[in-house]
């Protein structure tokens, strides 16, 4: 799909709005993913951008519904949102099914062999980190 990752970015900050935080983390998260992924043999980059980008779309409905948003919120809320996005850019139903699970299932122990579910699960890792290093 040409210029997935720049519509999904679009798509991010106008979902996001004014929460530049949110948006920065998932534009790092998307670096650290490329970054793993060059290395790895036979993995949907179409699916790992998407799930990069879109990792964490759970936390604006949890903090809507909930007035908080953890792990398991972000990962039941989250595949609904991620689908509509992606619907919406008529990305193939297949990868958009894939999507939400990496989505549905990066705070969890692993419930699915993907390459790009632990790819996303340590570039989400690193930046945590590194954010919460900052915050020190």
């Amino acid at each position: 799909m040409q210029y997935l990752k720049a519509h999904l970015i679009e798509h991010l900050i106008s979902y996001f709005e004014n929460d530049y935080r949110r948006i920065e983390h998932a534009l790092s998260v998307l670096f650290y993913a490329e970054k793993n992924a060059e290395e790895a043999i036979d993995i949907d980059y179409e699916v790992l951008i998407a799930s990069a980008l879109l990792h964490d779309v759970g936390i604006k409905p949890a903090e809507e519904l909930h007035g908080f948003n953890n792990g398991p919120l972000q990962e039941e809320l989250g595949p609904p949102e991620a689908k509509r996005i992606l619907d919406s850019l008529g990305f193939p139903k297949e990868k958009t099914r894939k999507v939400m699970q990496l989505i549905g299932n990066h705070h969890s122990r692993s419930r699915y062999p993907y390459k790009e579910l632990e790819i996303l699960k340590k570039a989400d890792a690193v930046v945590n980190k590194k954010e919460s290093a900052k915050t020190k």
